[in-house]
Protein backbone atom coordinates (compact mmCIF):
# COMPACT_ATOMS: atom_id res chain seq x y z
CA UNK A 1 0.00 0.00 0.00
CA UNK A 2 1.18 3.45 -1.04
CA UNK A 3 2.22 5.91 2.21
CA UNK A 4 -0.41 8.42 0.77
CA UNK A 5 -2.94 6.13 1.00
CA UNK A 6 -4.70 5.88 4.27
CA UNK A 7 -7.86 3.85 4.05
CA UNK A 8 -8.31 0.47 2.47
CA UNK A 9 -11.83 -0.91 2.20
CA UNK A 10 -13.45 -4.12 0.61
CA UNK A 11 -16.06 -3.35 -1.98
CA UNK A 12 -18.56 -4.60 -4.52
CA UNK A 13 -18.20 -3.33 -7.30
CA UNK A 14 -22.51 -2.27 -8.74
CA UNK A 15 -21.63 -0.45 -12.30
CA UNK A 16 -18.50 0.86 -14.09
CA UNK A 17 -19.48 4.11 -15.87
CA UNK A 18 -16.52 4.57 -17.97
CA UNK A 19 -12.80 3.37 -17.59
CA UNK A 20 -12.28 6.00 -14.49
CA UNK A 21 -15.76 6.22 -12.84
CA UNK A 22 -17.43 2.98 -11.04
CA UNK A 23 -20.00 2.61 -8.97
CA UNK A 24 -19.92 0.70 -5.55
CA UNK A 25 -20.87 -0.88 -1.92
CA UNK A 26 -17.87 0.17 0.40
CA UNK A 27 -17.61 -2.58 3.61
CA UNK A 28 -16.79 0.43 6.42
CA UNK A 29 -16.17 -2.64 8.49
CA UNK A 30 -18.43 -3.50 11.81
CA UNK A 31 -21.26 -4.41 9.61
CA UNK A 32 -21.52 -1.65 8.21
CA UNK A 33 -21.60 -0.33 4.40
CA UNK A 34 -22.06 2.55 2.35
CA UNK A 35 -23.76 2.14 -0.98
CA UNK A 36 -23.79 3.49 -4.34
CA UNK A 37 -20.66 5.35 -3.50
CA UNK A 38 -19.31 7.00 -6.90
CA UNK A 39 -15.59 6.45 -7.39
CA UNK A 40 -13.07 7.75 -9.71
CA UNK A 41 -9.70 6.22 -10.32
CA UNK A 42 -7.20 8.27 -8.87
CA UNK A 43 -4.06 9.53 -10.96
CA UNK A 44 -5.06 8.27 -14.40
CA UNK A 45 -7.51 9.72 -17.23
CA UNK A 46 -9.53 7.34 -19.47
CA UNK A 47 -11.46 8.55 -22.84
CA UNK A 48 -15.27 9.66 -22.43
CA UNK A 49 -17.62 7.32 -24.07
CA UNK A 50 -19.48 10.17 -25.24
CA UNK A 51 -18.34 12.65 -28.11
CA UNK A 52 -14.90 12.29 -30.35
CA UNK A 53 -13.46 9.64 -28.15
CA UNK A 54 -16.49 7.55 -27.83
CA UNK A 55 -14.73 4.40 -29.54
CA UNK A 56 -11.90 4.31 -27.35
CA UNK A 57 -13.83 5.02 -24.46
CA UNK A 58 -16.30 2.21 -24.74
CA UNK A 59 -13.28 0.23 -25.50
CA UNK A 60 -12.12 1.18 -21.64
CA UNK A 61 -15.20 0.85 -19.68
CA UNK A 62 -16.02 -2.44 -21.26
CA UNK A 63 -11.95 -3.73 -20.27
CA UNK A 64 -13.16 -2.54 -17.15
CA UNK A 65 -16.12 -3.79 -16.98
CA UNK A 66 -15.05 -7.40 -17.72
CA UNK A 67 -12.73 -7.19 -14.81
CA UNK A 68 -14.73 -5.97 -11.95
CA UNK A 69 -18.81 -5.72 -12.64
CA UNK A 70 -20.02 -7.39 -9.94
CA UNK A 71 -16.52 -8.36 -8.40
CA UNK A 72 -14.91 -7.57 -4.54
CA UNK A 73 -12.71 -5.18 -5.13
CA UNK A 74 -10.06 -3.85 -2.61
CA UNK A 75 -9.84 0.76 -2.72
CA UNK A 76 -7.45 2.72 -1.36
CA UNK A 77 -8.15 6.24 -0.27
CA UNK A 78 -7.18 9.33 1.33
CA UNK A 79 -9.37 10.53 3.57
CA UNK A 80 -12.53 12.54 2.48
CA UNK A 81 -9.98 13.33 -0.78
CA UNK A 82 -12.94 14.07 -3.27
CA UNK A 83 -12.23 15.46 -6.90
CA UNK A 84 -14.37 17.67 -9.20
CA UNK A 85 -16.81 16.42 -9.41
CA UNK A 86 -17.49 14.61 -6.24
CA UNK A 87 -16.49 11.71 -6.71
CA UNK A 88 -14.17 9.87 -3.86
CA UNK A 89 -10.50 9.35 -5.66
CA UNK A 90 -9.57 6.25 -4.85
CA UNK A 91 -6.73 3.03 -6.30
CA UNK A 92 -8.62 -0.21 -7.34
CA UNK A 93 -7.26 -3.47 -6.64
CA UNK A 94 -8.63 -6.65 -8.01
CA UNK A 95 -7.17 -10.26 -7.40
CA UNK A 96 -3.36 -8.47 -6.86
CA UNK A 97 -3.17 -6.09 -9.51
CA UNK A 98 -3.51 -2.53 -9.27
CA UNK A 99 -6.45 -1.15 -12.11
CA UNK A 100 -5.65 2.15 -12.20
CA UNK A 101 -2.00 1.14 -13.43
CA UNK A 102 -2.85 -1.50 -15.70
CA UNK A 103 -5.39 0.49 -17.39
CA UNK A 104 -2.56 2.44 -18.40
CA UNK A 105 -0.87 -0.32 -19.53
CA UNK A 106 -2.79 -2.01 -21.66
CA UNK A 107 -3.49 1.42 -23.41
CA UNK A 108 -6.82 2.58 -22.07
CA UNK A 109 -5.67 5.63 -19.82
CA UNK A 110 -3.02 7.76 -19.36
CA UNK A 111 -1.41 9.10 -16.14
CA UNK A 112 -2.90 12.50 -15.17
CA UNK A 113 -2.50 14.99 -12.30
CA UNK A 114 -5.98 16.61 -10.86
Amino acid sequence: MSATYLYRYQALVRSVYDGDTITADVDLGMHVWIHNVKIRLARINAPEVRGTEREAGRAARDWLREKIQGQQIMIETKKDKKGKYGRYLAEIWYDGQNLNDTLVTVGHASYQDY
